[in-house]
């Protein structure tokens, strides 16, 4: 390999690292390995939230965007995501909220030695990867899914890739 192929190459990998330390959760960017789906963090924008963290899912092809939010519940408290598609505003019913979730269920962050842990504080070094455990078969049976929406699998493992400016 020639000199100026071997710096580029050593200046990605020595780039790759530092991206997560450099980028905050809040504009974290992620994909899934088929690079159908991208996960953006967003910030949440009022520190009297009850949500820790904001993101889109964009399902790349047809260029469907799914809402989700994070947030502690349960017993013991664990950051607990829902992923929603088309919910309405304002006052809505239970019944409707449950329409147009695509996905409900606890949400990991990996470091890249593989330890599992909770989604970091969006003003936290962004996380290698973010797990929403089965939000494939979820989005496969939700309002989401189908002719002229999702149609292409998800994985339920989202890898860094970038930082929104």
């Amino acid at each position: 390999m020639s000199a100026p192929l071997l710096a580029v190459a050593l200046g990605i990998v020595v780039a790759s690292p530092a991206l997560g330390q450099e980028c905050s959760q809040a504009r974290a960017i992620y994909g899934d390995r088929d690079g159908a789906y991208e996960l953006r963090f967003e910030p949440v924008g009022s520190e009297s939230a009850v949500t820790s963290n904001h993101f889109k899912i964009a399902i790349l092809k047809p260029g469907l965007l799914l809402d989700g939010v994070v947030m502690p519940a349960g017993e013991p408290e664990r950051a607990t995501g829902i992923v929603m598609h088309n919910c309405p505003t304002g006052d809505v019913t239970g019944e409707e909220l449950r329409k147009c979730t695509v996905w409900q269920g606890s949400v990991y962050s990996v470091d890249k030695t593989g330890t599992i842990d909770a989604i970091p504080a969006e003003t936290a070094p962004a996380a290698h990867q973010i797990l929403l455990p089965d939000f494939g078969p979820a989005l496969r049976a939700s309002s989401a899914w189908g002719k002229g929406k999702a149609e292409a699998d998800s994985w339920d493992a989202f890898t860094l890739k970038g930082c929104a400016a």
